[in-house]
């Protein structure tokens, strides 16, 4: 079953957070989407519900659990080999990027598969 988009985008947005920084917190993830913070408190919400986020009442910092990691990195590095398979096609590396953040929520398995073949080159 897929993961509603939404939840994807706050996933992989708090992954790439947490590569420059150190602590991640909601407003973090206000200021990098820009998105209302009553959505993304919704959101973190969710995730901590769902197992795939914790989040320190103290000082507010979001941790990912091994499954929140593992999805996270799932939904990045489609983005990462779509945007690369799309710009081997010809594609701006902008539009690239944009197509790929869509695409990446609704690309079945199957599909992925076979374009991360492309992309790496082995087909």
């Amino acid at each position: 079953m897929r993961t509603p988009e939404s939840e994807e985008m706050y996933l992989e947005t708090i992954l790439l957070l947490k590569q420059k920084k150190p602590a991640v917190r909601s407003v973090d993830v206000v200021e990098e989407l820009d998105y209302a913070k009553s959505s993304v408190s919704r959101g973190v919400n969710l995730l901590i519900k769902k197992g795939y986020i914790t989040m320190d009442r103290v000082s507010g910092d979001i941790e990912f659990t091994d499954a929140g990691r593992e999805k996270a990195q799932h939904v990045y590095e489609r983005h990462r080999v779509l945007t690369d398979a799309l710009e081997k096609i010809g594609a701006d590396s902008a539009v690239a990027e944009e197509n790929a953040c869509r695409i990446e929520h609704v690309i079945s398995d199957e599909l992925f598969a076979v374009i991360k073949r492309f992309a790496d080159g082995k087909d």
